[in-house]
């Protein structure tokens, strides 16, 4: 879900009209104002996510919302502004499974073109909490390596995380592309 210059139309400084312009031959096309000259950078979103076992398991919760409800995810979700990744990660863990985690370390960085969100993935310990369905998701479940519900995830990076995570911890659990 790229966002377009199309939805910004007002300089956030002056209310000036804002125009795509090239300011650099090497970069894409920014939205400047033409009152104040203000450049109105179209940044990432991050995202911060867990991916913990339970009972032998990874957890999974079943979205409620858009985008990708009805589909399955790992915790997780945008890191607020002057949060740490790390800190975002272990409160989204609770805010929507219920379980108080660890970090034991970055699984990886996911960003596709098109994409407007960074996901960073931690790998997580649960130290505590019980399991159940918070904010917006229906249901969690814990699910064996060997049965994840591949055609049933959310999006690109919950694929690229699982298949990197499953490899990583569970080298002999076959992982589809």
């Amino acid at each position: 879900m790229a966002t377009g210059t199309d939805d910004f139309r007002f300089c956030p400084r002056c209310g000036g009209a804002l125009v795509s312009r090239a300011l650099k031959e090497s970069e894409p096309s920014r939205l400047v104002c033409a009152a104040c000259g203000f450049v109105f950078y179209l940044d990432p979103k991050v995202a911060a996510c867990a991916i913990c076992m339970l009972d032998g398991g990874i957890v999974l919760l079943r979205r409620s919302i858009e985008p990708g409800v009805g589909k399955w995810v790992f915790p997780g979700g945008f890191v607020d502004r002057g949060e740490s990744v790390a800190a975002a990660a272990v409160r989204e863990t609770m805010e929507e499974v219920n379980l108080k985690v660890t970090l034991t370390g970055i699984l990886d960085v996911y960003s596709f073109s098109g994409s407007q969100v960074v996901v960073v993935v931690y790998a997580a310990e649960v130290v505590g909490g019980e399991l159940f369905a918070c904010d917006e998701c229906d249901e969690v479940k814990v699910f064996p390596p060997e049965a994840l519900p591949w055609p049933e995830l959310a999006f690109d990076s919950t694929r690229a995380a699982l298949r990197d995570y499953v490899r990583r911890f569970f080298p002999r659990v076959r992982v589809p592309r």
